[in-house]
């Protein structure tokens, strides 16, 4: 038994399939089962070491390697998916709901159809879905993305001149807290620690093990405390290089921890 990892979309999710009997290599495409029907996929990493992680009794399976055939049927549902998500806008405008439609994916064996939107509040699409199921004769899947998913299906460019990480290479958001700013002493200014979605940083999170493994040895800044040098006040500290300054008697004295 052996475990891959698929994408759907380049810049989606990885999920988890088991198989057995296959040669799979890294970039070949599969015909996988999913709770929503069978789907095309493309393998990003073909056989996982650790399946101690995995619960292989609920896990889902690879059931082949894609044909030329599947492939055509693939680009068919794109070219049909691209074509509901235009009958669908019209829908939208008819029925007067105010959400916007992002993109539309059928599954590999047509059993659903779903579209993503945004909107700024919960809509009532139940007009929209019952005009979709009636025309594609197929289960109709409204999915409202959050801010942070919006960014990571547009993609844009962040503070560091780079690629969105969502967009890039994070498989999941991890959530991310002010308290992660904090702990690198990063000024709170709204357009320094958010990111395009407007929320904070995904990037806040990459270092803040390190920074809270660090601030263990270190005393809090404007705590007193005695020294070598004699007894002041924290006035700056160097987390990252484990140093720290302290006001003595008018003069600064940097100390290391060892």
């Amino acid at each position: 038994m052996s475990v891959c990892g698929v994408k759907f979309k380049d810049t989606g999710k990885t999920y988890y399939f088991q198989y057995n009997g296959l040669e799979l290599k890294k970039n070949i495409t599969v015909i996988v089962e999913t709770e929503k029907g069978w789907q095309f996929g493309k393998v990003v990493d073909p056989n996982l070491s650790d399946l101690k992680r995995f619960d292989l009794d609920d896990m889902r399976e690879v059931i082949r390697i894609a044909s030329k055939k599947d492939y055509n049927i693939y680009l068919k549902n794109l070219k049909n998916a691209t074509e509901a998500l235009k009958y669908a806008k019209e829908l939208v405008k008819k029925h007067k709901i105010e959400m916007r439609l992002l993109d539309a994916n059928f599954t590999f064996d047509c059993k659903q159809l779903t579209f993503n939107f945004i909107a700024d509040e919960r809509v009532d699409f139940r007009s929209l879905v019952k005009d979709l199921a009636a025309k594609y004769k197929t289960r109709i899947e409204m999915h409202q993305l959050g801010v942070r998913d919006k960014s990571k299906e547009i993609s844009g460019l962040g503070l560091c001149g780079r690629e969105l990480c969502c967009s890039a290479f994070l498989n999941d958001i991890e959530t991310i807290s002010i308290n992660m700013a904090k702990n690198q002493n990063i000024a709170l200014n709204p357009s320094k620690i958010n990111g395009a979605c407007g929320r904070l940083l995904c990037c806040l999170a990459y270092e803040d093990e390190v920074y809270r493994e660090h601030r263990e040895y270190l005393p809090k800044m404007g705590e007193v405390i005695k020294c070598p040098d004699g007894t002041g006040k924290v006035i700056n500290l160097d987390v990252l290089n484990k140093k720290y300054a302290v006001l003595i008697d008018g003069e600064t004295y940097e100390y290391d921890v060892k």
